[in-house]
């Protein structure tokens, strides 16, 4: 594994969970505003959350090279020295 890659999986591991619980929460609030029965809707949490942490992983992945600083920083000219008189 390349140093590049074990970033990428430590990042991906750190957002993890906030991919999870984002993509967890808007599942449930569309799972509750279904008018379900008792059964049916206890179904359909259990599989938002079964869907949540099989998809979360690979939006981590996607998302964890955009958290590095390198590919936000804009390239600057070295500003000119001040000269005091």
């Amino acid at each position: 594994m390349t140093q590049d890659t074990a970033v990428r999986t430590q990042i991906s591991a750190l957002i993890f969970t906030m991919t999870n619980a984002v993509l967890f929460g808007a599942g449930l609030i569309a799972v509750l505003m279904l008018d379900l029965s008792a059964q049916a809707t206890g179904i359909g949490i259990a599989a938002v959350t079964a869907f949540s942490l099989i998809v979360a992983a690979p939006f981590s992945w996607l998302i964890a090279p955009r958290l590095r600083a390198r590919y936000w920083r804009k390239p600057q000219a070295a500003p000119e020295p001040t000269r005091a008189f």
